[in-house]
């Protein structure tokens, strides 16, 4: 495993009628980590992971994922080193029946046999899915929190060593929500989420980032970042339920507190 296994180098990315989504990024995620991408609707969130899998190219500056350039050449290698969940499952499903799905890309990386039936069956558990029941079942007729669950175990069904995800809590109700945490926290992979959910990044990311109009304004201990409520407004934030609420108990005492007190 790669000590830093994405490194962004000054990337930028124009939009064919001249919106620029990205400017000079230049970010380090390292192994095992978990980071949170923040940042109001329009930052360019979903741009640059769209980046991290080679499903839009770097205009300007460089992607490295292990030790693989983002070319067109190692596009394949690539793509099941990092594991990319849309923020709507729907986009991620597509075939009839659960088993195909969960089974699709590790049948195309050439997997089969029981190998293939072991690796599956292990992915719907990891995701709280019991196999005998789900895999006949079609995507469709599943909640959002199953669907979600499912989108996730056809990624993890490939083996990757990242894993990317936009939005993840979008669509779910308070009980998926807190099983994805859940779920999340008990996989051992690098991972890189974009959310509008900054609990959840308090919950979850050792680290955070900011992307403010395609500019990546502000990283650092999540705890620290998410306590700051004027530089959060100033980029169309709220501060995390957890830091806002009056007269309750703090799992995490925002950081900033600490300063208020009169010296001396």
């Amino acid at each position: 495993m790669h000590h830093n296994p994405i490194a962004i180098d000054d990337l930028s990315y124009t939009y064919a009628d001249g919106t620029q989504a990205l400017s000079h990024i230049n970010l380090a995620i390292a192994a095992g980590e978990r980071v949170a991408l923040v940042g109001a609707n329009g930052c360019g969130k979903s741009t640059l992971l769209l980046h991290l899998n080679g499903i839009l190219s770097p205009q300007a500056g460089r992607i490295t994922v292990g030790e693989y350039p983002m070319v067109k050449e190692h596009l394949q290698t690539i793509r099941n080193f990092v594991g990319l969940v849309f923020q709507n499952p729907d986009d991620q499903l597509f075939m009839p029946t659960v088993w195909e799905d969960v089974t699709f890309g590790p049948m195309n990386q050439g997997l089969q046999g029981k190998e293939l039936l072991h690796r599956c069956h292990h992915c719907l558990y990891a995701v709280g899915l019991d196999p005998e029941k789900y895999a006949s079942r079609n995507p469709d007729n599943l909640s959002g929190g199953e669907k979600q669950r499912v989108a996730i175990a056809g990624v993890l069904a490939m083996q990757p060593q990242i894993l990317v995800l936009d939005e993840p809590t979008a669509q779910l109700d308070p009980r998926s929500r807190r099983q994805l945490i859940e779920l999340l926290r008990q996989l051992p992979m690098t991972q890189l989420m974009a959310t509008h959910d900054l609990d959840l990044a308090l919950d979850l990311c050792d680290r955070t980032i900011v992307l403010s109009h395609g500019q990546l304004v502000c990283q650092g201990p999540t705890a620290q970042v998410l306590s700051d409520q004027t530089f959060l407004q100033q980029h169309h934030l709220e501060l995390p339920l957890s830091y806002s609420r009056p007269y309750c108990q703090l799992d995490h005492a925002p950081v900033e507190a600490k300063s208020a007190l009169p010296v001396g």
